[in-house]
């Protein structure tokens, strides 16, 4: 069989062949390029052309310095591409055309195009990317964990106390080497150097951890401060470089300290796994730990330690300790690689470093191909604008309760396969790379994904799959990038005009599954779950049924079975429960899997879906009772009843804002105030609701779970009943015998 060639295409991986590239940073007037070959890391200092894009050249008539420009082929749009010296006129000229023009560089209205990553811009305007002809497993990846003590009277450690010392640094890397340093053997300021040592002797691409903006690497950070440790971890042994910035995935935004470290790069396996849960929704919660059992990469003997158990275990044995610091670090390198793979991928394709790939939106993403395109060609880019609204897919639900079985199909890419049978196009592209592009993902992601089914060597197994998985992901961006404002070749006409074609599809499937007397359950975009019709009960006949619903369809969109469950509890709209024929329960939507709420709701709510899914539902009454039995017995950890909140502010900024009326009160801030000890933005407060009766102000009555005291419980009890009994009464419906339950 013929290996895919996608990379001979220019317009996603770039003009330039330039393989090994593993960094790029600016230093001066060169863009240096850090390249890996078989004798380790070399350096090229490649001649830097910083730019913006005008629309017209009198827009820097007054400006200072000189700049050559450039005509582009077109009459709109930014006609005109201006080079500088070097990157400090580049930013001068920025300054000056946003004085000149009154709008910033942000501006979707600003006459100019400015990028504020010089990377980016020679990445861009060479067709240079990084890995190119280079395996994952040939990056050089270190992953690192720090365990840290916490000062008596708080739950969580914070690098500003004095007591809140590092005491592990766990370090392993791709090619097998482990190492922990730790207290006992060491003080601070020494394990600090010597981590230092370390990068530096092992000289990573990429470096890894957990959590490791917001907690590993602040925490260094100020650690070394302290001591007055210069972490001169660049590969030209410069200081990071700290900075604010903010990460936005679906609904959540992440607000994080970034670090760039000169010729290296930063990977945070916290920010894959918000990226993984948009699409999969299965994740308990985002801990490495929950990941790691998730996945299968712990290992049996793996070393579990609770917080709390920190400072004690690290006293009386820190043997044990190293262990399970190792163990933290071990399970990080194996998520990365699990995870990060489809990114490494991408930098092939993007003008952005590796860690950047991973931060940036899919939708800036694609408009770099477009960008980098257009100026190989030097044609005018459009300039970004439109109306941003407009009609979405059809979803609806047509049936609540517990039903069954169901089918689940789904149109295979619904909005691409659109673009493509109907050959939609956005307006602005002049140069016609739209359709060109997506079909030629989509062509080489079959033939990817066809090499993963065939595979027999698991590595290269494992290649093939996160290259299918990293087109599928850009396949489908495509027509989210359609329905952007902020972008050069969107076309928001043109989205409204595919999701409008998108809801004809789904009244098309759903009048033909009617006529067979099959139920619709719930739609949901391109997919629906559904009761098959009389006589249709084996999988191989319900895949019999969507073949033939797919062939009902217009030429280029195919209809494919994504399920067959024995059982379904639809709730409402994108919640519902799904009971495998292998026993296995799969809960999808925020209403029935909630990480917010405490953990004895979720556990009574997940026992409660798995009663109503084996049509067991009269046992909930009992459920219910045996939960308020346990409450009224002080059966539960008070963990299971606490809530951890993280401080936003300082408390001093809290109080002054609660007297000024400009915030309400919280339970986390008044355990902070009343703690009698400085809790800062940042800490992490656990508390539990105290008192009597069942309508209490949380803020009024609450306490610091480190002040539980079990020989002596105060935990409200008629507070966690109704609460419990509140969380029933959104399911009361379903309950048979419903009004045996608040007997």
């Amino acid at each position: 069989m013929n290996e895919p060639r996608i990379e001979e295409n220019r317009v996603l991986f770039g003009a330039d062949p330039t393989e090994g590239i593993v960094a790029a940073e600016l230093a001066g007037r060169f863009i240096r390029l850090f390249i890996r070959d078989k004798s380790g890391v070399r350096f090229k200092d490649a001649p830097f052309r910083p730019f913006i894009l005008m629309e017209s050249p009198a827009l820097l008539d007054g400006f200072g310095h000189t700049a050559v420009i450039e005509p582009l082929a077109g009459e709109e749009g930014f006609r005109h591409l201006a080079f500088f010296r070097d990157w400090r006129e580049c930013l001068a000229a920025r300054d000056f055309l946003a004085r000149k023009s009154g709008a910033t560089p942000s501006s979707p209205a600003a006459p100019y195009l400015f990028l504020s990553d010089p990377v980016q811009q020679h990445l861009l305007l060479t067709g240079k990317t990084l890995f190119k002809g280079f395996d994952f497993d040939k990056l050089k990846r270190l992953a690192l964990d720090i365990e840290t003590a916490c000062a008596e009277g708080f739950e969580f450690s914070n690098p500003q106390r004095a007591e809140d010392r590092i005491i592990s640094i766990a370090v392993v890397t791709s090619l097998g080497r482990e190492e922990v340093l730790a207290g006992p053997e060491s003080d601070e300021a020494e394990m600090l150097s010597r981590l230092t040592e370390i990068i530096r002797r092992e000289d990573p691409d990429v470096i890894e951890g957990h959590n490791l903006f917001r907690f590993d690497l602040e925490y260094l950070r100020i650690r070394a401060e302290r001591h007055g440790i210069p972490l001169r971890w660049g590969r030209d042994g410069s200081l990071p470089r700290v900075s604010h910035s903010r990460f936005t995935v679906a609904e959540r935004t992440v607000d994080y300290p970034r670090w760039n470290i000169y010729g290296r790069h930063v990977i945070d396996t916290y920010f894959l796994l918000l990226i993984y849960d948009v699409s999969s929704r299965e994740l308990e919660n985002f801990g490495l730990k929950a990941a790691a059992i998730h996945f299968g990469l712990s290992a049996p003997d793996r070393v579990y330690l609770d917080g709390h158990e920190i400072n004690r275990v690290y006293a009386e044995s820190p043997e044990t300790l190293k262990r399970y610091n190792l163990d933290d670090a071990r399970e990080t390198l194996a998520l990365a690689r699990l995870l990060s793979y489809p990114y490494f991928l991408q930098a092939r394709m993007f003008p952005y470093s590796y860690q950047n790939c991973v931060v940036r939106g899919t939708a800036t993403r694609i408009n770099t191909l477009f960008l980098r395109e257009y100026l190989r060609r030097r044609v005018a880019i459009p300039a970004p604008g439109g109306d941003g609204s407009f009609a979405g897919g059809y979803n609806d639900v047509l049936v609540t309760g517990v039903v069954g079985p169901v089918v689940h199909c789904d149109v295979a890419s619904l909005y691409p396969s659109l673009l493509l049978a109907f050959q939609l196009e956005p307006a602005r592209d002049r140069l016609g790379l739209f359709l060109p592009l997506l079909a030629e993902l989509r062509k080489f992601r079959l033939a990817a994904k066809k090499r993963t089914r065939d595979e027999q060597d698991s590595r290269q197994r494992d290649y093939w799959q996160a290259l299918q998985q990293a087109f599928k992901v850009l396949i489908n961006s495509f027509y989210g990038y359609l329905g952007t404002t902020l972008h050069n070749f969107s076309d928001v006409a043109l989205a409204a005009e595919v999701t409008r074609r998108g809801r004809e599809i789904i009244g098309t499937m759903l009048a033909w599954l009617a006529a067979r007397q099959a139920r619709a359950v719930e739609v949901d975009t391109d997919g629906i779950y559904f009761i098959p019709p009389p006589g249709i009960v084996s999988t191989a006949q319900a895949e019999r049924l969507v073949r033939e619903l797919s062939q009902a369809l217009p030429s280029g969109i195919e209809v494919e079975m994504d399920g067959h469950y024995r059982a379904m509890f639809s709730y409402k709209m994108k919640n519902y429960a799904l009971l495998g024929y292998d026993g296995s329960v799969t809960i999808r939507g925020s209403a029935l899997r909630s990480r917010g709420t405490e953990k004895y709701l979720r556990e009574f709510m997940e026992e409660m879906i798995r009663l109503l899914l084996a049509d067991k539902g009269e046992a909930i009454i009992e459920l219910h009772r045996s939960f308020l039995r346990r409450l009224h017995a002080h059966d539960f950890d008070i963990t299971w009843l606490a809530k951890t909140e993280t401080l936003g502010e300082s408390p001093a900024i809290y109080r002054q804002k609660v007297r000024q009326g400009k915030r309400s009160q919280s339970a986390a801030f008044e355990v902070a105030l009343r703690a009698g000890r400085e809790f800062r933005a940042g800490d992490q407060v656990s508390y539990y609701v105290t008192g009597s009766g069942k309508r209490v102000a949380a803020h009024e009555n609450c306490r610091s779970v480190a002040e539980y005291d079990p020989s002596r419980p105060d935990e409200n009890v008629a507070y966690y009943a109704d609460r419990l009994d509140q969380l029933l009464q959104k399911f009361a419906r379903f309950v048979p015998g419903e009004k045996a339950l608040f007997d």
